[in-house]
């Protein structure tokens, strides 16, 4: 199993992303979160097959669920459910990615 914590920022709300492999192409995909946003865009998810995950995002089941869910399109929570995919399914290493604020210009 492959487990994500995601502290989405502004709204507050703290979500843990579980993927957990099933088989070669099915993964199970759990979200615990107090958002009511985040509990319906879990429920649209449950079990699927990964390769449809990785597709144009207009194509990918994880953005199609979340446009139906998710009113904030800043919203990190479907982002680390498909890295989260791609740890579990061995395409990818647990590498934290993180989003950082600063004051000073960045070259």
């Amino acid at each position: 199993m492959s487990n994500v914590k995601v502290c989405a920022g502004a709204c507050g709300f703290t979500a843990m992303v579980h993927v957990t492999k099933i088989d070669r192409s099915t993964v199970e995909i759990t979200i615990n979160s107090p958002c009511e946003m985040i509990k319906a865009f879990n429920k649209s998810l449950g079990t699927l097959q990964w390769t449809k995950v990785f597709a144009k995002m207009k194509d990918s089941v994880i953005f199609q669920a979340a446009q139906e869910n998710i009113a904030h399109t800043d919203c990190p929570v479907p982002v680390a459910v498909i890295k989260a995919i791609m740890v579990e399914m061995g395409a990818a290493v647990p590498k934290e990615s993180s989003i950082v604020f600063v004051n000073e210009e960045v070259v």
